[in-house]
């Protein structure tokens, strides 16, 4: 999703089945809600995507757009996958560099990088049973079932945050 004058239109946003197994109910939202967040971005500049919200939050879309690309990769790049990937904006020393080095971020390679996460992430999930399990360094054995609805939570929890941030940068409100 490259945003050179503002972030283009999103996906159209399906709704998940209302008649479905778990897997199918569950993957819903989730999409449900990956389209939800980039529909918060919609027609933004790079500089509307920066703009915090209040103090002493360092809280602003971009932030969550790379905080959300840091949980996609952590979860399902390293843990499920167990693939090597480092995290990308933050670090031991840098804990909130998701939301706090926006300043000078690319928002493009960012809103890209995201995109790129999500991707890889369908295609984990894709060949994977829910009932799968990894061992995850300090919470010891989970579940790809685990994993997908820490994952829905996540962006249930972030769209409510987006919603304001989003509120707050042009009066656009929406679900």
């Amino acid at each position: 999703m490259a945003v050179s004058a503002t972030v283009p239109p999103a996906p159209e946003r399906r709704e998940p089945p209302e008649v479905g197994d778990e897997r199918a109910t569950v993957e819903g939202f989730l999409e449900y809600h990956r389209v939800t967040f980039a529909r918060k971005l919609e027609g933004l500049t790079p500089e509307q995507l920066r703009r915090r919200s209040v103090e002493p939050s360092s809280m602003s879309l971009l932030g969550l757009a790379r905080h959300l690309a840091e949980v996609e990769r952590g979860w399902w790049r390293e843990g499920v996958a167990g693939e090597d990937a480092p995290a990308r904006t933050y670090s031991p020393d840098n804990p909130d560099g998701d939301f706090d080095d926006v300043e000078t971020a690319d928002a493009a390679a960012d809103l890209d990088w995201l995109a790129q996460e999500q991707a890889h992430a369908r295609r984990v999930l894709a060949a994977r049973s829910l009932d799968d399990t990894w061992e995850h360094p300090r919470r010891g054995t989970l579940s790809v079932r685990w994993v997908l609805t820490h994952l829905l939570e996540e962006y249930a929890r972030h769209n409510g945050h987006a919603d304001l941030l989003r509120e707050r940068i042009d009066g656009a409100t929406g679900e």
